[in-house]
């Protein structure tokens, strides 16, 4: 087991009278060993000291199961029919949990000398696939397989992935920090939906709160000696004065303690127009350094940007950080190629190897002098290393919740563009670029390392987010 997060996984082992009790006892044991090499994954299963032989067969045995698995507090609930599969009592046991559920069937076992099956689990798993259905539960089917088998690990992998961008999801705590942007229209939410459809709380503060939280530190305060070492140690040039980063590390100091103090799951803050008058800096940077410590902090009071990047961020099972981007321009010669950016937030355990890192000021001519004071400055400078990458946007539109699913590359390109940025290549730019329009997402998104749109699609079904995949 790492020291990533742990997804607890109820495992229900389903069987039905008459077929093979000996089967299904062996196939139990063989799936828990199966389980026991899936990473970050513990798995609870009633034993015979709560269900006889620990096999789930009937309305009593689900009645025993149920508070067992409530105490061990599962994220997500896995059937697998041993043999024909009791459909009331799994069905039941999923119903009263209300976690994402995973199906499967098992091959069959070896035909008695007399012609008799020792189990049927397909026919049994449609029937709980039925009962699952009447009870309009969310479930993902994984096939007919033997637990030795790749695949069954796979998907077990690709489910507690979802489970754990669910548990994230469901009931989160977002920090909003000051209103939105007056021109932005395209970030406003409703804040009242998200309490009664997912049951998250909206945290809002001042940003002058913040402001003057951020005054309040004396200069010899442990957290602020180690925020300034650590922003200028993560700079191969500092070319913003002194005052800018003690400026920058004193509203980092007092933004963790808000997301703290607060037990924040994400959030999202204003960083313009008021920022810059009030406290003299453009905050970019920091928002990449708070989420590289595992706070998702969106920008510009984007909420549901910041809900898609604590989505995207338990999916990848927390082996990566997302990058809160603009989409942008398409590449100036390189077909399906566009830049993912953003002023200068990425955090910097994205940064491509060797690359320099500039903390520098924004929006001037690459050949104009860079001055050492600025209230423009705040933007940390890189190329995001080169790979696979996953983008979603979690968007409300006509009165749903959806949420765009793509996949792309990210390619070299030497061309000296300002901001932190990558340029990504996908299979057909012009459809993407015609589904965000056509589907009413934004010019916000989140992207993320490595291929977690399984997982993604996964967790829209179990939360009852529609899914737009590109």
């Amino acid at each position: 087991m790492s020291d990533r997060e742990v997804v607890r996984i109820g495992f229900v082992p389903a069987k039905r009278f008459p077929f093979s009790t000996e089967w299904a006892v062996d196939l139990r044991g063989r799936v828990l060993r199966a389980l026991s090499d899936v990473p970050d994954v513990e798995v609870v299963v009633p034993d015979e000291s709560v269900v006889p032989f620990g096999l789930v067969q009937n309305d009593d045995d689900a009645a025993a199961a149920i508070p067992f698995f409530q105490q061990q507090k599962v994220d997500g609930v896995l059937i697998v029919a041993l043999d024909f599969a009791d459909e009331i009592a799994a069905a039941t046991i999923a119903k009263e949990l209300g976690k994402p559920v995973l199906l499967f069937a098992s091959k069959e076992g070896p035909l008695r000398p007399n012609g008799e099956r020792i189990s049927d689990s397909f026919c049994g798993t449609l029937s709980v696939a039925s009962a699952l259905r009447r009870r309009a539960l969310p479930f993902t089917y994984g096939g007919i397989v033997f637990p030795e088998e790749k695949r069954f690990a796979d998907e077990v992998s690709v489910f507690a992935a979802a489970c754990a961008a669910s548990r994230a999801f469901l009931g989160a705590r977002v920090g909003q920090v000051g209103v939105r942007p007056e021109r932005f229209e395209t970030v406003a939410y409703d804040e009242a939906k998200l309490l009664r459809r997912f049951g998250q709380k909206v945290v809002p503060v001042e940003l002058s709160d913040m402001v003057l939280a951020a005054q309040g530190f004396s200069a010899d305060d442990e957290r602020l000696v180690a925020a300034l070492a650590s922003i200028k140690s993560e700079a191969t040039a500092v070319k913003v004065s002194d005052g800018y980063v003690d400026r920058a590390g004193r509203l980092e100091v007092a933004l963790r303690d808000f997301y703290q103090r607060k037990r924040l799951n994400a959030m999202a803050v204003q960083c313009w127009p008021s920022l810059r008058p009030q406290w003299g800096i453009m905050p970019c940077s920091l928002f990449g350094r708070l989420t590289d410590q595992g706070m998702m902090t969106a920008c510009e009071v984007d909420v549901l940007g910041a809900l898609d990047m604590l989505t995207q961020y338990h999916a990848a099972r927390q082996t990566t950080k997302p990058h809160f981007i603009d989409w942008t321009i398409q590449h100036r010669s390189r077909p399906n190629t566009f830049l993912a950016w953003h002023c200068g937030n990425a955090p910097y355990s994205l940064r491509r190897p060797g690359t320099e890192v500039v903390l520098r000021n924004r929006w001037r001519g690459l050949d104009e002098p860079i001055p050492l004071e600025d209230d423009g400055a705040g933007a940390r400078e890189f190329q995001l290393r080169t790979g696979a990458v996953t983008l979603s946007r979690l968007v409300e539109d006509g009165g749903e919740y959806k949420m765009l699913i793509t996949g792309g590359e990210i390619v070299d390109d030497p061309a000296p563009e300002r901001g932190s940025h990558a340029w990504v290549e996908v299979p057909d730019l012009d459809k993407l670029y015609n589904t965000l329009i056509d589907e009413g997402f934004i010019h916000h998104a989140s992207l993320i390392h490595g291929d977690h749109r399984r997982a993604l699609r996964e967790f829209c079904r179990f939360v009852g987010v529609k899914t737009v995949v590109v």
